[in-house]
C-alpha cells in the first residue's frame, strides 16, 4: 500500500507540471498501440502492479465512483480498455486528469521498470487484461427515473430506437467492435460522456454514434441512460456483494 501512496503522489506530481499537446486522430484507426497492445499476452502479475496507478482513481477494486467523477472500469471489456487507454497516452482523447498517470514513466515505474527495459505496449497489455477480469459494482450509480415511470419508458424506447444495434439489449456493448459495455456504468459519468459526444467536445468519439444522438435534447439523454442504468449486470460478472474488497491489494 506505501508503494501505492508513493505512485499516487507521484502522478500528482507530473498532474501539475504536464503540458496538454493534443494530438490528430480518428475514432478508431489501425496501428499504434492499440494493435501491438492487442496482440501481446498479458502477465497478470505485472497487470496488478501497474494497476496501482489506476487505483488512485478508480479504486482498488475498479469500481470508479458514484458521482461520476471516475468511471468504473472493472468488468470492461478488454478491446474497450485498450484502446480507450492507447487513446489518452496518444492524446487523441482529452483527459487532462488521467494522462500524467498513464505515462510511460509512471507505468514502468510502479511495475518496477526503467526505460528501455520493457515495451510500454506490454504494460498496457498487462494492466488492460487485469481490470476486465476484476468483477463489477453490484450496486452503481442508477438513474432517478425508476423502472415503471414515464421517464423510463421513454428511455427504453429510445434506447431500442438508438443504442441496442451496437450496445445489445441489455447494454453489454461489443468487445471485438470496441463497442463498450454500459451496464453497470454510473449515471453521471454516462451523462457527462454521452454530453461530450453528442456536442463533439470528445474527438476520440464512434462518429456513427455521433451523427445517432445530435438530435437527442437533455431530456431525451437523461432518460435513455437512466434507463440503462437499470438494466440488470450480467451475475457472472458482479462482485459478490457491495462489501467485497479486492484481494490482490490485501
Amino acid at each position: 500500500m506505501k508503494k501505492f501512496l508513493r505512485s499516487a503522489l507521484v502522478a500528482a506530481f507530473a498532474f501539475a507540471c504536464a503540458t496538454t499537446v493534443f494530438a490528430e486522430g480518428g475514432w478508431n484507426e489501425g496501428g499504434g498501440e492499440k494493435d501491438e497492445a492487442m496482440l501481446l499476452t498479458p502477465d497478470r502479475g505485472r497487470g496488478i502492479a501497474v494497476y496501482e496507478v489506476c487505483a488512485a482513481c478508480h479504486l482498488l477494486e475498479g469500481w470508479g465512483l458514484p458521482d461520476g467523477t471516475f468511471p468504473q472500469l472493472a468488468g470492461q471489456h478488454r478491446n474497450v480498455l485498450i484502446k480507450q487507454l492507447a487513446d489518452i497516452r496518444a492524446q487523441n482523447r482529452d483527459n487532462p486528469t488521467m494522462y500524467p498517470f498513464a505515462l510511460d514513466e509512471q507505468i514502468m515505474a510502479v511495475s518496477g521498470f526503467k526505460h528501455g527495459e520493457i515495451n510500454p505496449a506490454q504494460l498496457v497489455a498487462d494492466v488492460t487484461a487485469y481490470i476486465a477480469t476484476l468483477p463489477m459494482n453490484p450496486e452503481h450509480g442508477k438513474g432517478p427515473f425508476a423502472p415503471g415511470t414515464p421517464e423510463f419508458e421513454k428511455g427504453k424506447k429510445l434506447y431500442a430506437d438508438n443504442c441496442v444495434k451496437c450496445h445489445s439489449e441489455d447494454g453489454f456493448g461489443d468487445g471485438e467492435k470496441f463497442f463498450p459495455k454500459i451496464q453497470g456504468q454510473h449515471y453521471n459519468y454516462m451523462m457527462r460522456q454521452f454530453e461530450w459526444i453528442r456536442d463533439g467536445k470528445r474527438r476520440n468519439a464512434n462518429p456513427d454514434m455521433v451523427a445517432q444522438i445530435k438530435n437527442f435534447t437533455d431530456d431525451d439523454m437523461k432518460m435513455v441512460i437512466n434507463y440503462v442504468t437499470h438494466a440488470p449486470v450480467r451475475k457472472e460478472f458482479l462482485a459478490p456483494s457491495k462489501d467485497y474488497r479486492n484481494p490482490d491489494f490485501d
